[in-house]
């Protein structure tokens, strides 16, 4: 691969970012998450399918890090058992760029059966599918093609999913004030405990 093909990677996964739709959906996911895991003392559970499914694990793993109580739940697996992790004061976030993935969309039905009142926040690229009508906060990607030469290998869509998620964490640590001595406690080993200590010491 030469120069100007990296180089024309990087720039329409940069385009997609930067096409990221900015709305007042994100405001409202954010005092969702406040209110759910800060005020009533639930946690934000995060699913999704494949890919998304990963890029859902390495958000709650930095939620967490962060001071908001969250978990990555396996669509399939919620369906042999995992679903009893579910509490009636936690927050879903699904994740599809699709909109159809069967699996998300049995995890809200699900999901309801135990607890008819949850709450949703959906990352999705279709904002006519079914995930985004059942959500009560939808935040649409953009929808951008993949960079994959085959336009199927989840690569630039999982690149904003990434960014969103960033953008949801960055917003609750501001919202609810987090400090380096909190993420000190958090981060016990390791250059970033370091770090956050001798911040926290200032």
């Amino acid at each position: 691969m030469n120069h100007e093909e990296i180089q024309s990677i990087l720039q329409k996964e940069a385009n997609a970012i930067l096409n990221i739709p900015i709305t007042d959906q994100y405001e409202k996911a954010i005092d969702l998450i406040v209110d759910y895991v800060h005020v009533k003392r639930g946690k934000l559970v995060i699913s999704g399918m494949g890919k998304a499914g990963q890029i859902g694990q390495n958000m709650a793993t930095t939620f967490c890090s962060t001071g908001t109580p969250a978990i990555f739940l396996h669509p399939s697996e919620a369906q042999h058992g995992d679903l009893g992790i579910l509490q009636d004061n936690d927050l879903l976030l699904l994740m599809t760029n699709s909109g159809k993935t069967r699996e998300i969309i049995e995890l809200i039905a699900l999901a309801r059966g135990m607890y008819p009142n949850i709450s949703i926040i959906v990352i999705t690229g279709n904002k006519d599918s079914i995930l985004a009508q059942e959500a009560d906060v939808f935040l649409l990607t953009g929808n951008p093609a993949e960079v994959c030469p085959l336009d199927l290998t989840p690569t630039t869509s999982t690149t904003v999913m990434t960014v969103m998620g960033d953008i949801l964490v960055v917003g609750t640590m501001t919202r609810i004030g987090f400090s380096a001595v909190e993420y000190a406690k958090r981060h016990h080993g390791g250059y970033l405990g370091d770090k956050s200590r001798s911040a926290g010491c200032k």
